[in-house]
């Protein structure tokens, strides 16, 4: 019998829009199901909403800086109210536009729950239908991470629920310590809340470079945001409504009274009751469902794309990995997504933007590297008086010369990682980095014009 649908798509998201368009574009009958709003986690409550809150917590810090050139500002004040509505209008806007061009291109989108009955049927859970396809594709995403042990987890946010805060706490507590809790540490205190951070490690950023973690770690604390290492939350204790109305018990022993605390310890693979055990579809141990290079499961008929697989959980990554889903099974073009040197940011304050290998990486993979590293005041600080620093760091294998990894911490690093990604991606060596001209006067312009090799302190240069 013939099949309802050629392609059923789970999940509205970046990956998932990306796949049923370019399916449908090539004549495949598409039919996507969104539980939420079109636009997945990257538009609706990550990338998109967090970046606009970067920027707002940003005008604080800049306000102070135009004293340096001149400028007065008076009775400024910050409203929370109005950014949080410009803010929300943003997010609608870009949700309708996911919407709008996934019926462009022909699909149908259901706004309803799909769960899996078998290989090639879904269950439509509000409307009670089930719908069948010929190829189904996962792509349901994340969710932040709850510790259900934790007493008094209920009565903390997480990132879901951050962008829907009324008011601005007086002080908020932030377990955890990947680029999630550090970019809203930033956030916060530069909108003027206390801010405390709670972390298992003793530095932010396990897996970046460790010089970009000790860089971000010291200027969190140089920015006001109290950090507290090497301790986890043994009991979340509401005693009450607004200021100080929540107690943060430590393992170390400490407490902190707070308005808020949000949990950022990590996202797992959206897949609950999504009914992969009765379509047979293998996951890992950690509930991602389990794909080849192509993003095929181990059932035939089922595929899956971004962050529900759990490889590299990046939005751009989704999309690309949609988009050769796509090219594969509909418009034979046998394509599979290369996980290698990707370039990612961290939107801390300064932002971090890196690729390819960190130190330790390029040395357990290479042996011997070639390090060159570099930190500066930015020429726009001159004249404000912050001594906030840019790190520059280029990480190159010494058997052949190519650069296998630049990080950056600094003003627009973001910016320019992307343009430095395709030249890690293309194999540039040190020597062609070097014979590029320099762009004065730039912070990139580091970039091109570093020669020294950096050696730990009292290692001479013929060791």
């Amino acid at each position: 019998m013939p099949y309802d649908f050629d392609l059923f798509t789970i999940g509205a998201g970046s990956g998932g829009v990306r796949a049923s368009r370019i399916a449908a574009l090539s004549g495949a009958r598409v039919a996507v199901a969104e539980e939420h709003r079109p636009g997945g986690t990257c538009v609706i409550r990550g990338c998109v909403p967090k970046k606009f809150m970067v920027y707002a917590s940003e005008y604080g810090r800049s306000i102070e800086h135009m004293k340096g050139y001149g400028w007065t500002a008076r009775d400024v004040r910050y409203d929370h109210a109005a950014f949080m509505g410009a803010l929300h209008r943003e997010v609608d806007r870009l949700s309708a536009i996911y919407r709008r061009n996934l019926v462009n291109a022909g699909a149908e989108l259901f706004d309803d729950r799909a769960e899996l009955i078998d290989a090639h049927t879904v269950r439509l859970v509000k409307a009670g239908r089930s719908i069948t396809a010929e190829t189904i594709l996962i792509a349901t995403g994340g969710t932040p991470w709850r510790p259900l042990d934790l007493p008094g987890q209920e009565h903390a946010i997480t990132s879901d629920e951050v962008f829907h805060l009324e008011t601005l706490p007086d002080h908020i507590v932030i377990a955890g310590g990947g680029y999630i809790a550090v970019e809203f540490a930033f956030i916060f205190a530069g909108l003027g809340v206390k801010t405390c951070l709670v972390y298992r490690g003793d530095t932010v950023l396990r897996g970046f470079d460790d010089d970009i973690r000790v860089h971000v770690h010291e200027e969190l604390k140089r920015k006001g945001v109290s950090v507290y290492t090497n301790t986890v939350f043994r009991e979340i204790e509401k005693r009450g409504e607004g200021a100080g109305g929540i107690r943060c018990h430590l393992t170390n022993g400490e407490r902190i009274d707070c308005d808020v605390v949000m949990l950022a310890i990590g996202r797992t693979p959206k897949t609950s009751g999504l009914g992969l055990d009765a379509a047979g579809v293998a996951t890992r141990e950690n509930g991602a469902v389990a794909v080849d290079a192509f993003s095929r499961t181990n059932v035939p008929s089922i595929f899956a794309v971004g962050d529900v697989t759990d490889r590299l959980n990046l939005t751009p990554v989704a999309i690309r990995e949609g988009h050769a889903f796509a090219d594969t099974e509909f418009n034979g073009r046998p394509t599979s997504f290369d996980h290698v040197d990707v370039p990612t940011a961290v939107f801390s304050q300064p932002p971090v933007g890196t690729v390819g290998l960190s130190e330790a990486e390029a040395r357990r993979t290479h042996g011997k590297v070639d390090i060159y590293k570099t930190t500066f005041r930015p020429m726009k600080d001159m004249l404000t008086g912050d001594e906030e620093r840019v790190l520059m760091k280029i990480v190159v294998n010494a058997a052949d010369d190519r650069v296998v990894g630049v990080h950056i911490c600094g003003p627009d690093a973001p910016e320019i990682i992307q343009a430095v990604g395709v030249a890690v991606k293309m194999g540039a060596t040190k020597a062609d980095f070097d014979r590029t001209c320099a762009l004065h006067p730039s912070i990139a312009e580091e970039l091109v014009t570093m020669r020294e090799k950096w050696l730990p302190p009292g290692m001479r240069a013929a060791e």
